[in-house]
């Protein structure tokens, strides 16, 4: 696994593990805090799909050699 998607992984659990946390306490109700890290978890997301994906064409190229055309 590369750095940048291990990076955004850990990342993204970590934006879990606070929603559960925020959750556990009653924190997750709150307005402004809910749609701050709703927003931050769409980005990390975001971010770990697309880690994700240029791993995979990485792999995809060092396997069968750049796609051309």
């Amino acid at each position: 696994m590369s750095p940048a998607l291990e990076n955004a992984r850990s990342h993204l659990a970590d934006l879990r593990e606070e929603l559960a946390a925020a959750q556990a306490v009653g924190l997750a109700e709150h307005p402004a805090y809910q749609a701050d890290l709703k927003e931050e978890m769409a980005i990390a997301e975001a971010a770990y799909v697309a880690a994700a994906v240029t791993e995979i064409a990485s792999f995809r190229a060092q396997l069968g050699g750049p796609q051309v055309g």
